[in-house]
């Protein structure tokens, strides 16, 4: 393909000053980059969606961390899907549809080796960022390797209407959980999770506290407990444990913006005569799961056992608006950034 048939720049955000707590629009700034054609063994690929998510903050902090932080007045980062404009690599062609790790821009260069082609039969496009992708993947093996399911286990989520604790509980039932709790935070969501995600009970952790909640929906206690949320949910969560409890910790999204530090659950020295085991997850170790967890969650797409919602905002100039309704919470499902075809 001639540089004639894509543009001559394209738009990426930037981070351009390290959040005090809440991240506000001044940290950030949307600015021109030049394109041109792929180098060899690269590809050019025009965006159609880009993914924005928790873990995205802790990146914005210059702390060392289990990936890097982004590096100021660069262009950010994060998983994107779009369609081949130009190749010097082989194996892929102009119009492959592919998954990247290039988010945040309109275009992307992207060396090979970092570029996976998607089966867009299989499931839409958008859905591997979400549902079948890295946010998919998380709840899959979390659930199901970190935490040790088994059928008949009673399993907590917390963020559960969010992109990952919606498939958490899902897949618990379609793997034969004995019960399914959630927590969110509206009467929309807890009432989306009842009804259209199939949880046995849910509760808003505004309306009261967690633990007093949790133990009403879990009167025989809690055998899984999968964590978004941390902090007051980590402590109901012990409280309710059943002996050989088991957390797959996934993410602390209530301290991620604290400026002071978020004191530890008060109640740890029940690990010890529960026998509890509490293990964090990073998706990235769980890689050799992706085949088996594509074919076993795409059939329950197809089959509409299994469904996911996508809060989309339109237009990479929509970016931080996206980012920053995520950490608050309005989303409900996977949120994304469509970009026009």
């Amino acid at each position: 393909m001639s540089d004639s048939q894509f543009p001559a720049t394209g738009r990426a955000w930037h981070l351009v000053r390290r959040p005090a707590g809440w991240p506000v629009p001044e940290d950030f700034a949307l600015r021109e980059v030049p394109l041109a054609a792929p180098a060899e063994g690269s590809v050019l690929v025009r965006n159609r969606y880009f993914s924005v998510d928790p873990y995205m903050r802790g990146r914005m902090n210059d702390v060392k961390s289990y990936v890097a932080p982004y590096e100021l007045d660069r262009p950010m980062d994060g998983g994107a899907v779009g369609e081949v404009v130009a190749s010097a690599a082989e194996g892929f062609e102009v119009g492959d549809t592919v998954l990247h790790p290039l988010g945040w821009r309109d275009y992307a260069a992207v060396p090979a080796r970092h570029v996976t082609k998607v089966d867009t039969s299989l499931a839409p496009l958008s859905a591997y960022l979400g549902v079948l992708g890295m946010t998919g993947l998380t709840a899959y093996a979390g659930l199901l390797e970190v935490a040790s399911f088994r059928s008949g286990d009673t399993v907590f989520v917390s963020g559960a209407a969010g992109a990952v604790g919606s498939q958490v509980g899902q897949i618990a039932r379609l793997k034969g959980a004995k019960r399914v709790i959630g927590s969110a935070g509206s009467a929309e969501k807890v009432r989306l999770l009842t009804e259209e995600y199939g949880f046995d009970a849910a509760f808003n952790y505004k309306d009261g506290p967690v633990y007093d909640q949790l133990k009403k929906a879990a009167p025989e206690g809690i055998d899984v407990y999968f964590d978004n949320v941390g902090g007051e949910h980590l402590e109901a969560a012990i409280s309710a444990f059943n002996v050989h409890g088991r957390a797959a910790i996934c993410g602390m999204i209530s301290v991620y913006n604290a400026t002071e530090p978020d004191p530890a659950p008060r109640n740890l020295t029940q690990v010890i005569g529960k026998r509890l085991r509490l293990q964090g997850l990073l998706v990235t170790d769980h890689q050799d799961l992706q085949p088996q967890f594509v074919q076993e969650v795409s059939a329950w797409i197809r089959s509409g056992e299994l469904v996911f919602k996508e809060s989309t905002y339109e237009g990479v100039e929509k970016g931080l608006d996206a980012f920053l309704g995520m950490l608050r919470g309005e989303n409900s499902g996977k949120t994304l950034v469509a970009l026009p075809a």
